[in-house]
């Protein structure tokens, strides 16, 4: 089962695998802090998915604030279960599925380039570098497999290096977040709002998260 998220702008795109419908309590934890409303469409293929399975489902997405939700499938049992629960559902070939999660797949970009501030309740993830032109507002999210560049205000929470990558970094022109992470490395932001408006940049040194100047080196 794949299953595809996006806000109602289609900023936001994450297609994840779902393989447990019996343990997906930690799979939605991380979408239950999106205020804004979100799109789901679920992909099954070849497989049957019952009307106990779906209510389930169906109730953790209810919790993380979507506004739409979609069945596709070419199993005519999943479709059924679907509207049983009065979900959207439509039957498709094997190969239509496949085609649209493709479709989806071709827009994650590896580095991501954003113009704009990124208000509270957005998230943007990244599965390369993530670069951020504009401010990261309390209560956003950003998340990259690489490096984090914040060309303005970081007040939000970033997680740089989320495949495990402990040499990622974070870096802003004002570093003041809510939360740090890098890898599996967890830091809560300063209480203190910065006094000097340098660019810093944050790593591992140690198992812990320190933050420092980021310095350019004139080679001049």
């Amino acid at each position: 089962m794949e299953i595809v998220l996006k806000n109602t702008r289609s900023k936001y795109l994450e297609i994840f695998s779902l393989l447990d419908l019996d343990n997906i309590q930690k799979t939605f934890n991380r979408f239950s802090s999106i205020e804004e409303p979100l799109e789901a469409e679920i992909f099954v293929v070849n497989e049957s998915i019952s009307s106990h399975q779906l209510s389930k489902l169906k109730n953790h997405f209810d919790k993380s604030n979507i506004c739409s939700l979609c069945i596709y499938s070419n199993n005519r049992d999943t479709i059924l279960s679907g509207k049983s629960l009065k979900i959207e559902a439509a039957f498709l070939k094997e190969r239509e599925i496949k085609n649209k999660l493709l479709l989806f797949n071709s827009k994650k970009k590896d580095d991501i380039l954003h113009k704009g501030t990124v208000r509270s309740g957005e998230r943007i993830s990244s599965n390369g570098n993530l670069c951020i032109i504009g401010d990261v507002n309390p209560g956003a999210i950003v998340y990259a497999k690489k490096n984090i560049y914040v060309w303005g205000k970081l007040l939000g929470i970033a997680f740089a290096g989320k495949s495990g990558n402990k040499n990622a970094s974070i870096s802003s022109l004002y570093l003041n977040p809510l939360q740090l992470r890098i890898a599996d490395v967890i830091a809560i932001g300063p209480k203190e709002k910065p006094k000097n408006y340098y660019p810093e940049i944050a790593i591992i040194d140690k198992q812990t998260i320190i933050i420092k100047p980021h310095l350019i080196e004139n080679k001049n």
